[in-house]
């Protein structure tokens, strides 16, 4: 998959896969985008280690969240702020975050993802989803 489909089936979400906070993460966004804004692809897949690669981040260590969307990549906390805000109604709120450094939420961030298999866990496998949810997915 290249950029260009990226756009034509809208936002790209790549993730970590084995990481349970990051499974949560995508649960809680399937949950609540309910205009199925979102499709998701684990980093341990042929297309979320593609975009990845694409976009200059490391698959094989990936501190950063990716999110495509109208062409653009964004990533850390600007990408969960825009995603988050993507949700609409009140969780736009989440844009007020955007008056901190830059620096401050994004040092925050790298902070939980160094840690996020010691303080939430990690999956032996990547999360999958219901057959209901597949076509969000792209591997």
């Amino acid at each position: 998959m290249n950029g260009d489909d990226a756009r034509a089936e809208g936002a790209v979400i790549v993730f970590d896969g084995v990481c349970a906070l990051c499974s949560r993460w995508v649960r809680f966004l399937l949950r609540f985008d309910h205009r199925g804004r979102y499709r998701f692809a684990a980093m341990q897949g042929t297309h979320g280690r593609a975009l990845l690669e694409q976009h200059g981040l490391d698959p094989e260590d990936p501190l950063s969240f990716l999110l495509l969307e109208q062409g653009r990549a964004w990533t850390d906390t600007d990408a969960i702020m825009r995603v988050v805000g993507g949700l609409g109604g009140a969780w736009r709120m989440v844009m007020v975050l955007r008056v901190l450094p830059r620096v401050w939420r994004d040092g925050a961030y790298r902070v939980l993802a160094r840690n996020r298999y010691r303080w939430f866990g990690r999956h032996d496998s990547c999360y999958l989803p219901t057959p209901a949810q597949a076509t969000r997915f792209l591997d």
